[in-house]
C-alpha cells in the first residue's frame, strides 16, 4: 500500500530543498512519504541536472558589492548566469548578496579548490605530513587529504560551510539555486577588502 503524499509535505519539501513540485513529489512518493530519503533522492536527481547545466555558457549576470558595516570590510563579486532574464530575478540577486556576506564573514581567498596555488597545496601536504610522522604510509595520506579538505573549506569559497546554514556548503547551495533557476550558474572572480590590511 502506498503512502498518500499530500500537497503541504511537497510545498514543505520544496521549500528545503529547492526543487520543482514534481521534482518533489515523485521523491516523496518514491521514499514513501520519508522526507529524510526524498532529500537524498532529490541530491541525487538534481546533482546531474547541475552537472548538464554547467557545461552551458553563463555570459550574463551581476557585479555586486557589499560594504559591511562599519565600512571596515567591502566585497565585490561577478557571478554568472545564462540570461539577463535571470540576472534580474530577485531570487538569484539575493543569493549573490549571500555570496557577498559568506566573504565578508568568511574571508576566502579563491573561488574553488582548482585555483589554490600547487605551491600552496604541496606546503600544506608538507605541514601535514610532518604533524603525523611515525603513522603508516596509508594512514598519513588519508590524514594529509583530510587535512587538505578541511585547508580547502578555509581558503575556497564553494568549498566552505554556508554562513547562513553551516551544515551545507556554499557548493551545495550553488547548486541547488543551479536546479531551482534552470540555468548555470557561476561564481566567476571577487576580491575582498579589509581596513588595515
Amino acid at each position: 500500500m502506498s503512502t498518500v503524499i499530500t500537497a503541504q509535505q511537497v510545498s514543505d519539501l520544496r521549500e528545503k530543498t529547492g526543487a520543482g513540485l514534481l521534482d518533489c513529489k515523485k521523491a516523496l512518493t518514491e521514499s514513501n512519504g520519508n522526507v529524510e530519503e526524498a532529500i537524498v533522492i532529490l541530491r541525487k536527481k538534481l546533482g546531474a541536472k547541475v552537472d548538464k547545466l554547467a557545461s552551458r555558457s553563463a555570459k550574463e549576470g551581476l557585479v555586486e558589492s557589499y560594504i559591511h558595516l562599519g565600512g571596515k570590510v567591502g566585497v565585490l563579486i561577478e557571478v554568472n548566469c545564462e540570461t539577463d532574464f535571470v540576472a534580474r530575478n530577485e531570487d538569484f540577486k539575493a543569493f549573490v548578496r549571500d555570496l557577498c556576506l559568506q566573504i565578508a564573514a568568511a574571508s576566502p581567498l579563491y573561488v574553488n579548490r582548482e585555483e589554490v596555488p600547487e605551491t600552496e597545496l604541496a606546503k600544506e601536504r608538507e605541514i601535514a605530513a610532518a604533524q603525523v610522522q611515525g603513522k603508516p604510509p596509508a594512514a598519513v595520506q588519508k590524514i594529509v587529504e583530510g587535512k587538505l579538505d578541511k585547508y580547502f573549506s578555509t581558503v575556497a569559497l564553494l568549498d566552505q560551510p554556508f554562513v547562513k546554514d553551516p551544515n551545507r556548503t556554499v557548493k551545495e547551495m550553488l547548486a541547488e539555486k543551479i536546479s531551482k533557476i534552470g540555468e548555470n550558474i557561476q561564481v566567476r572572480r571577487f576580491i575582498r577588502y579589509q581596513l588595515g590590511t
